[in-house]
């Protein structure tokens, strides 16, 4: 049967307002895109992070709306932890959206170092959540760049400060084994420096990706017996090196990883072979912080997580979540600036150079005992730099120490140093940060 002209009519009429509000609620969206790997042999790291991203987004549109009755729209690209793939998805994704692209985290420092040269001019912030390019802290240099919570040369200073704690390092021999990428060679030079001041001996070792061939390298350190290992590495390289070491009797407790070598799945592969192992932690596990009830009351009870229920808590789940509370935290900021609306990368810029995250805000926003508090300036794009020991008991992680700060008075020369002549070999004008409000 055929609509009469008056029912066509009145059925076109109908369908107008619902293209008008589906058009509205586009320009209400705030879009990020997630740069992930899901696949290859760093999965099992990548994972959990980005289901944390995932679902801390996913909580706040469920619980809130969104951010300040904007929509977060999230989408994930997979990078496979290769810069080609990195910034290919990054060009895909950065102006999507009403405003484009509110931020972008790379989660890699080797995509970091190639969009450090692209965010500039596209006016979008990279959230490097303690990794990148170390120099970075120097906002006035690196005005897109933002290593909060902590950068590889302080957590390489971190580390020394607690071996040194255990007895005088002169005489003593260091090795680190790295992954041989830049994320890998990033603490290099504070190590190496540290050797002079301390009287050590510094012995690097690269690991090829994706580094699960490490005899060669185990074999030499049982020949060498250093007093201490450090592990920099990242997906199968961890628990690897983990293996190797039980199997040339390498003491665990002499091993200790960055952040980035501390989770689950670095030691759970490596089974009683990794009771003792040490790494710098930046946040706890587990699921005793009140955003946890969040997550499972708006998501898992309805069947709507991205992990597996009993992952919810896990090392690197957690620091997903934190990453993707600093973002939309630096959206907010911006917004009580700009206005309740979607907000352009460059009005995030400020909200994450003006962030200003307080115990009691913390708290309020369920994190309290996850996040240290951090402020960000102008001059200081990493807002905080301490860390933890924790130690692998064959079960859990454990703390075995309060928190560690890392020497600004020895850092800040040597950042703003390299920061000089990054600017001088980019032809950056440095701001002048005592001017900036």
């Amino acid at each position: 049967m055929k609509l009469s002209r008056i029912s066509a009519i009145a059925a076109v009429a109908m369908t107008m307002p619902l293209a008008v509000v589906g058009e509205a609620a586009a320009q209400n969206e705030q879009f990020i895109p997630s740069l992930v790997y899901r696949t290859g042999a760093y999965a099992p790291n990548g994972i959990p992070f980005a289901n944390g991203v995932n679902d801390y987004m996913a909580m706040l549109n469920d619980r809130d709306g969104g951010v300040n009755g904007v929509k977060i729209v999230l989408e994930e690209c997979e990078t496979g932890y290769a810069t080609d793939r990195g910034v290919e998805c990054y060009e895909r994704l950065k102006g999507k959206g009403p405003t484009g692209a509110a931020a972008v985290s790379p989660l890699s420092t080797g995509i970091t170092f190639a969009l450090t040269e692209k965010a500039p001019a596209d006016k979008i912030p990279l959230l490097t959540m303690g990794y990148g390019r170390s120099e970075s802290a120097d906002g006035s240099v690196f005005s897109w760049n933002f290593p909060l919570l902590g950068t590889y040369w302080s957590a390489a200073d971190i580390l020394i400060q607690h071996v040194a704690k255990k007895g005088s390092l002169k005489g003593k021999k260091i090795v680190l084994v790295y992954h041989d990428s830049p994320y890998g060679k990033e603490p290099i030079p504070v190590l190496q420096d540290h050797a002079k001041k301390h009287g050590y001996t510094f012995e690097p070792i690269p690991v090829t990706h994706p580094g699960v061939e490490q005899k060669a390298v185990w074999l030499k350190i049982r020949q060498g017996r250093p007093d201490y290992v450090f592990l920099w590495g990242w997906g199968v390289m961890n628990s690897t090196s983990i293996k190797e070491a039980a199997a040339v009797n390498y003491p665990r407790d002499k091993m200790y990883g960055v952040w980035w070598s501390g989770a689950e799945p670095d030691v759970l592969p490596a089974g009683d072979g990794a009771k003792g192992y040490n790494a710098l932690a930046l946040h706890p596990a587990g699921t005793v912080y009140e955003v946890h009830k969040d997550v499972f009351k708006h998501l898992y009870d309805k069947g709507k997580g991205m992990a597996k229920r009993d992952e919810v808590g896990h090392v690197l789940y957690n620091r997903g979540l934190i990453n993707a509370m600093l973002t939309i935290e630096a959206i907010k900021t911006a917004q009580a600036k700009f206005g309740k609306k979607p907000m352009t990368g460059d009005q995030v810029r400020w909200g994450f150079e003006n962030l200003n995250l307080t115990a009691a805000h913390i708290k309020a926003l369920g994190f309290d005992g996850l996040v240290s508090p951090l402020k960000v300036s102008c001059a200081d794009h990493e807002g905080a730099r301490k860390a933890r020991i924790q130690q692998w008991d064959g079960k859990q992680w454990v703390y075995t120490t309060e928190w560690i700060e890392a020497d600004t008075k020895y850092l800040r020369p040597k950042m703003e140093a390299a920061a000089k002549a990054y600017a001088a070999e980019k032809k950056i004008e440095a701001r002048n940060c005592a001017k900036q409000s």
